[in-house]
């Protein structure tokens, strides 16, 4: 049986982490799988201001179709709903963002108007915990538009043993290269256009009461900046964007942004700012 949250708007962003915050969470599964949980909110149209401020944090142009990243925002609250459901049995505080995909069907229209639909399904078990996938559809009457797939991880021990042996050369070859200057105040930024306001982005303080040395950036920040970057590059019709997330971006930080092009498809890196420490590792490619 299926938990279907309903929303008839975007709930407040306080209020969701004040239920993250004192939500008490067994921290295991009941069986091998999560609940069904579903979440869902129709009529859907982008705030014009919120989004020329999203615009503006992440990069991208201020004109044309809505940013491919963007859905997700929308989504946000939606993900949150679900995460902070009594059914759901982990913890949101230390939740890590391990992978990332969006398939853009078309481009979508700033005011268009659109039905989200969010679930999570798995976990799958690997070496440094459970990995479960938040799935996100957005329609447009009754054509998928956009879909997108968060991977999360749930650190916790398990019977798989990690693989420390030598790890796989990366044969990526960069074709170009951008130097990125990333502020200290970016995740406070991009935490108010986003809804994601996870202490670990904000302030060195709260990040380390959680275990950080400094704030970092979000890992979406990150994703829609390169996006932002390749704008005019990106394919016309539909496409896909996977990204693998790494090592965090410790602020204010100076990483390079790699990326080649081929046959139309898109190899993205990010890297510190000597080229040697991975931030992410991703790709684009047309449908």
């Amino acid at each position: 049986m299926t938990a279907m949250i309903e929303l008839d708007k975007s709930p407040s962003k306080l209020g969701l982490y004040f239920r993250a915050v004192t939500a008490k969470k067994p921290g295991k599964l009941a069986g091998k799988q999560l609940p069904t949980i579903a979440a869902r909110m129709q009529n859907v149209v982008a705030d014009p201001a919120k989004l020329k401020q999203y615009r503006e944090v992440c990069g991208f142009p201020v004109a044309g179709s809505l940013p491919a990243t963007y859905p997700h925002i929308l989504a946000f609250p939606l993900h949150m709903e679900i995460l902070v459901s009594p059914e759901f049995p982990f913890p949101l505080m230390g939740l890590v963002h391990v992978k990332n995909q969006i398939t853009q069907h078309r481009a979508i229209g700033n005011q268009e108007t659109m039905d989200i639909h969010c679930e999570v399904q798995g976990p799958v078990t690997v070496a440094k915990g459970l990995e479960f996938d938040m799935l996100t559809k957005v329609q447009v009457g009754a054509e998928t538009v956009w879909e997108g797939v968060s991977t999360f991880l749930f650190r916790c021990k398990t019977d798989i043993k990690e693989n420390k042996g030598a790890k796989a050369e990366d044969s990526f070859v960069p074709g170009a290269m951008d130097y990125w200057s990333v502020p200290e105040n970016i995740g406070r930024c991009y935490a108010k256009v986003s809804g994601d306001s996870n202490p670990i982005h904000l302030h060195p303080m709260s990040a380390k009461l959680l275990g950080f040395p400094k704030a970092i950036a979000h890992g979406m920040w990150s994703k829609s900046h390169a996006l932002a970057c390749l704008d005019d590059k990106l394919p016309s019709g539909a496409f896909q964007v996977d990204i693998a997330f790494k090592l965090p971006i410790f602020l204010p930080a100076k990483v390079q942004f790699q990326y080649a092009i081929k046959d139309g498809n898109i190899e993205m890196r990010l890297k510190d700012k000597n080229g040697e420490k991975p931030h992410f590792a991703g790709s684009i490619k047309p449908l």
